[in-house]
């Protein structure tokens, strides 16, 4: 597995702003263009059935490219995304998945929390993270950690890795591609399998393929804008 680079932050670093001059865009093109965004969101679902068809690795690249431009607290990129595509490592992570589910299905979870769910029809099996042709497990990184074993403090890391897998989820939809986002509680598994050092939790898994062609996905209502937004 590949290690990535290793990231130095500019801890301490005096203040150097430089110029942000963006084009601005026509009034008539942003509307468009938000429209047609909001038009192609609301197609979005998560899936659960993928066909086994592999995906252009490069739009998988170009989408976690855009998920670390996401805003993080302190600029401090706490996150990193461990592509998983071999067939036996995702099948190993399916295995420790589903030995959790079974244990949290079966009452850990709690009775309120088992009937949120059944509306869903998700249960402790879990084919996805076989049959999607890749894994993007995403890692929160709890605190930076140097070569030398030095540690920093990051801050707002829930939030920051929760924005940029927002956006990655954005970026593989409006790409074609289907995700969707896989909890298994606990999941220490995923450090173990995956080889990951002391300062990194795993934070989520995205299976991301092609929807199956008899795929299904429940019949569920969005609220409206209006439940949602809330002028002053």
């Amino acid at each position: 597995m590949s290690i990535p680079t290793q990231w130095t932050p500019t801890h301490g670093d005096p203040y150097r702003p430089v110029p942000y001059r963006p084009d601005r865009m026509p009034v008539a093109e942003s509307l468009a263009r938000a429209a047609e965004l909001r038009a192609r969101m609301a197609e979005r679902r998560t899936v659960r059935q993928f066909a086994p068809d592999p995906v252009p690795e490069q739009v998988v690249r170009d989408a976690i490219a855009c998920a670390a431009t996401a805003p993080s607290g302190a600029h401090q990129q706490p996150w990193t995304f461990v592509l998983v595509k071999d067939a036996e490592v995702r099948a190993r992570i399916r295995a420790a998945a589903e030995e959790e589910e079974r244990v949290s299905y079966a009452g850990r979870l709690g009775e309120e929390w088992l009937a949120a769910l059944r509306p869903l029809g998700t249960d402790e099996v879990k084919p996805h993270l076989t049959e999607a042709p890749a894994l993007i497990v995403v890692f929160q990184q709890r605190y930076w950690l140097g070569p030398d074993g030095a540690r920093r403090k990051h801050y707002y890391v829930d939030e920051s890795v929760g924005i940029a897998v927002g956006m990655l989820l954005s970026a593989l939809h409006l790409s074609g591609l289907a995700a969707l986002v896989h909890t298994p509680s606990p999941m220490r598994f995923l450090s173990e399998v995956l080889g990951r050092p002391v300062n990194e939790k795993a934070f989520a898994v995205v299976p991301v393929g092609y929807p199956a062609a008899d795929c299904r996905v429940p019949d569920l209502v969005r609220k409206s804008l209006d439940q949602v937004l809330v002028e002053v």
